[in-house]
């Protein structure tokens, strides 16, 4: 029997094999073909052994060879008619063979036959494929197709010669073929301080994820296996092992399972950082910057030591050499850390080490000459007061970063969004002149410039003699390291807009968008109006923040010097529907029924409508917004309300009115509003202490300020304008901006009441991370009567506590008391501060730690760090037992009697609260629920809502926030 083979042996992936060896393979293949082709000739028997001269003549009657009954494991068909008796070789068969893997395929046949063109003869239809070049060609083109598809670990392609009885040669083409391995099981045993859902995570990031039913391939292996071990040095396993296994489920299957097996080996923890070579800067400093990789410090007693983490390490070095060259050592230089051991513990769990980190300080050196190449669009003059570095100052790198940060600002805002710059220093006073420094190249004084001045010993041994080229100036300066500094401008192009696409907005309309952008499509490319911009978006609170990816801007396709801007948004749900029951401090049980919304049918209005009825509250109302009234950025509000609210102890306020706001823009982030609002206010269900003559003679200002001589009546009619500037990012969850709110109001263009109010409000979140920023809020309250009116309305007087603004106190409890009842009637003024340190813990979940401080004071009192405890006394009256509740309440008034007001004490005017409180965003109710607990440790001559002593500890629940 005739037959010529040629394959490629298994030797791991396809994936992996390198295209030398590949194209070897391949070449070997095409040798092999053109060597068979004399066997494969019709009508010709088979080449005689090799060891047969070639010029003995042929045998006079070679024996035929022996025709194979079966191919690849299965017997060979009978053919239903035989061949032409002068045919040339034919292909009979072409047989897929997976007879190394047990004779079956993992992946279905059909695909395989898809990528073999070749195919054998239909004897029934008398259909004969010729055995040819083209069928040879075919078959290497066949070859080349499997191989590409990665899913075989071997190929051969044997062809076999079959006789048929009438003496035609056919042909039998065989496909061995062996697939790759695939994996069934993927597993990690001996991790127990990384969870395996970390791994994944982690491998996704990278791109590295073994999926389920996909192929091995030793490579990715290998790179898993890294990322696995460079997470467990990040944790402090730094001699962490990680042995990948594959092993095949069942002795011939394609399918195994991959296993990790994960040796995390002892904890390494940093007992010592020492630097080694650093004589300016001590060893304490240098280590301060490290954030990763630190020394125990002072409480290292309790935290164990800090973890030497080698991943993070680059980091820190590079913050250490950030540290020396903002101090003018230029040539600062880090080395690679040395880990000495120094002991293990006895449970072989952690081992301790010092850290030993080399470090090249080099001289300290001060500016020369500052210039700039590369600059056409912006000049000189208008660049250098950018960088704030003058000839004569210490070399400071954070300066040149800030300096090009801002000019990148100032070509972004023209359309250079392509603009790069890198400084580029030389050293004229060093013994190798013209040095590279760490930002660039080799200046203007290297190799090919100018010679360097000359040393001070040169100097000095041509002393006397004439040198204009190097006066004393030159010698002067030659004595102190020189750094000139040549900032590298890379302008590019100036672009502009073609296209701003929205995509995402499926409840937002367009325009509502459009007219908060301050990019126009085909004008210039300006990066700080979309900077600008996608504040004022992210601003509207109707969508997720947009911030990378969603931010997308790419060049215009066949268009020169344009880009195309889209902005990806996922809506927010800004629909607020509450309905059911509920208790709160300040409404008490309640029942309601509202919805309100901040973009109205996507068209950004703000419509609100409710109904709440409780033992303590009750509340309708009905209020609409335009924010862009006829499409100009000119605000319109009117809001039309009835309230009746209960004050514990006090009174109760029923309220009828309309509000009306406008508003104008005023510079970026900044608007006027002028207000108006008219109510009739009736004050019922008085404390009868308030209306007895002996409270009423003490304070001759009470009848009024409780509407008594008003038939309990008063209507009030005020307008005022304020300003209003917001940077903040995000109003549920802020993390950065300011805002300063300054306001005034005048009341007494109708009505029965006249007073002035002014209000001012600053705050200022600042990011600290990418987890934690903090806030701060100062806010100032005014208000006094005047002409006709002796004293202000009770509900008009100014009170604190709640949690809307010192969060430790009952709601309304701090302020000037009556000292007859103990009642707060409030002040005419008030300070308030809060600071808070935001904690995002995942996802809609903050950890807010705040404190809280504030007072109120009334006319004729100001403002103090102290205030007296005064105690009222009926001289005749029995007086309560209980000495606290002496302060402030007298029991069985007697009518006639004198009074007689007594200093007890002193304590802080500012009440204080500080605690913590969880914040979470509830996404049905759009609203933040807040669990409050407050401590109180300013607290003197404060009564709760049951007219007892302020509590120490306070936990309780509410909405919103605080500022």
């Amino acid at each position: 029997m005739a037959w010529c083979a040629w394959g490629i042996p298994p030797q791991g992936p396809p994936r992996s094999l390198p295209d030398p060896m590949l194209k070897t393979r391949l070449m070997f293949l095409v040798t092999a073909l053109a060597l068979c082709r004399p066997t494969f000739a019709a009508g010709q028997t088979p080449a005689p052994a090799p060891q047969t001269p070639p010029q003995a003549p042929a045998p006079a009657a070679p024996a035929a060879p022996a025709t194979p009954k079966t191919v690849c494991g299965l017997p060979i068909p009978e053919p239903a008619r035989l061949p032409p008796a002068d045919s040339k070789p034919v292909v009979y068969l072409v047989v897929p063979c997976f007879e190394k893997q047990g004779g079956s395929s993992t992946i279905d046949p059909q695909t395989y036959v898809y990528y073999i063109q070749l195919h054998g003869s239909q004897p029934s239809v008398n259909n004969w494929v010729p055995y040819d070049d083209k069928a040879e060609q075919m078959i290497l083109a066949d070859f080349k197709r499997l191989w590409a598809t990665n899913f075989l670990d071997d190929l051969a392609i044997d062809v076999q010669d079959y006789k048929f009885s009438n003496g035609v040669n056919g042909k039998l083409v065989v496909y061995n073929m062996e697939e790759r391995q695939r994996v069934k099981i993927v597993d990690y045993v001996g991790s127990k301080k990384v969870e395996m859902s970390k791994i994944d995570e982690e491998l996704k990031k990278r791109n590295l994820k073994i999926a389920l039913d996909s192929f091995i391939d030793q490579g990715t292996i290998r790179r898993v296996a890294g990322v696995v071990r460079e997470m467990y040095g990040e944790k402090g396993y730094e001699y962490a092992e990680v042995k990948p296994e594959v092993k095949p489920i069942t002795g011939q299957s394609k399918t195994v399972n991959l296993t990790f097996h994960i040796t995390e080996g002892p904890k390494v923890k940093i007992r010592v950082v020492d630097f080694q070579g650093n004589k300016a800067i001590a060893d304490g400093k240098l280590g301060g910057k490290m954030k990763e990789n630190k020394a125990p410090g002072f409480f290292g007693f309790m935290t164990g030591g800090g973890t030497y983490k080698e991943g993070k390490f680059e980091d820190d070095a590079q913050k250490v050499l950030d540290y020396y060259r903002e101090r003018g050592y230029v040539k600062a230089q880090v080395g690679q850390p040395e880990l000495k051991v120094l002991e293990d513990d006895k449970d072989g769990k952690t081992r301790w080490v010092e850290l030993q980190i080399p470090v090249t300080e080099g001289p300290r050196y001060r500016v020369g000459e500052v210039n700039f190449s590369g600059n056409t669009v912006v000049k000189t003059e208008g660049l250098r007061p950018l960088f704030k570095m003058d000839k004569g100052d210490w070399f400071d790198e954070k300066k040149i970063r800030k300096g090009f940060e801002k000019a990148r600002e100032v070509y972004g805002s023209a359309g250079y969004f392509e603009f790069t710059g890198a400084p580029e220093y030389s050293f004229p006073n060093d013994p190798t002149p013209g040095g590279a420094g760490p930002g660039g190249a080799t200046g203007g004084d290297g190799a090919d410039g100018p010679p360097p001045p000359p040393t001070a010993r040169q100097a000095d041994d041509a002393a006397g003699a004439s040198a204009p080229a190097h006066g004393p100036a030159v010698k002067a300066a030659s004595t102190e390291p020189i750094v000139n500094v040549t900032m590298r401008l890379e302008e590019g192009k100036q672009y502009f807009v073609n296209r701003i696409i929205f995509v995402g907005n499926t409840t937002t309309r367009d325009n509502v968008i459009r007219r908060e952008i301050r990019l126009f499509e085909g004008g210039v490319f300006n990066t700080e109006a979309l900077k600008y911009s996608v504040r004022r978006l992210n601003q509207l609170g109707y969508f997720k923040p947009l911030e990378g990816e969603a931010i997308d801007v790419q060049k215009t396709p066949n268009k020169d010097a344009q880009v195309d801007v889209r902005l990806k948004f996922e809506e927010q749900n800004r629909n607020q529907i509450t309905f059911g029951a509920g208790v709160s401090q300040y409404e008490g049980f309640f029942g309601q029924l509202a919805f309100q919304t901040s973009n109205f049918l996507g068209r950004g209005e703000t419509f609100s409508v409710s109904a709440q009825q409780g033992n303590r509250a009750k509340n309708y109302q009905v209020g609409f917004t335009e924010p862009f009234l006829f499409d100009r950025p000119i605000t319109a509000g009117v809001d039309v309300f009835s309230q009746e609210i209960q004050y514990i102890n006090q009174f109760t306020q029923a309220s009828t009115g309309v509000n009306t706001v406008w508003g104008f823009p005023a510079g970026p982030f900044s608007r006027w509003f002028v207000s108006y609002s008219y109510q009739r206010v009736q004050v019922k269900d008085l404390n009868p202490f308030y209306s007895q003559a002996a409270s009423l003679a003490n304070n001759p200002f009470l009848a009024d300020s409780l509407l008594l001589g008003e038939g309990g009546q008063r209507r009030i009619s005020k307008i005022g304008p304020s300003y209003i500037y917001n940077t903040v990012d995000n109003p549920i969850f802020p993390t950065t901006g300011r805002k300063l709110t300054l306001g005034t109001e005048l009341a007494g263009l109708g009505g029965n009441s006249k007073f002035y109010t002014a209000k001012t409000e600053g705050i200022i979140y600042k990011a600290l991370n990418k987890r934690t920023s903090i806030g701060l809020r100062g806010a100032f309250e005014y208000i006094s009567p005047y002409g006709s009116t002796r004293q202000l309305p009770i509900f008009e007087k100014l009170f604190l506590g709640g949690e809307y603004s010192i969060r430790g106190f009952d709601i309304r409890s701090v302020g000037p008391r009556d000292l007859n009842t103990g009642v707060v009637i409030g002040g005419n003024k008030s300070l308030l501060f809060n600071a808070e340190y935001l904690i995002n813990i995942a996802g809609p979940v903050r950890l807010v730690l705040f404190a809280d401080a504030g007072q109120v004071r009334d006319i004729n009192e100001n403002f103090s760090w102290t205030e007296d405890l005064k105690k009222q006394t009926t001289i005749g009256a029995v007086v309560p037992s209980d000495a606290a509740s002496a302060l402030y309440a007298v029991g069985g008034f007697i009518p006639g009697l004198p009074t007689r007001v007594d200093v007890t004490g002193t304590t802080n005017a500012f009440k204080t609260s500080t605690g913590a409180e969880i914040r979470f965003f509830m996404p049905v109710l759009n609203v933040p629920f807040r669990l409050i607990f407050a401590a109180n440790p300013s607290r003197g001559g404060v009564l709760d809502n049951n007219l007892q002593p302020e509590k120490h500890f306070k936990f309780r629940f509410a909405v919103g926030t605080t500022f």
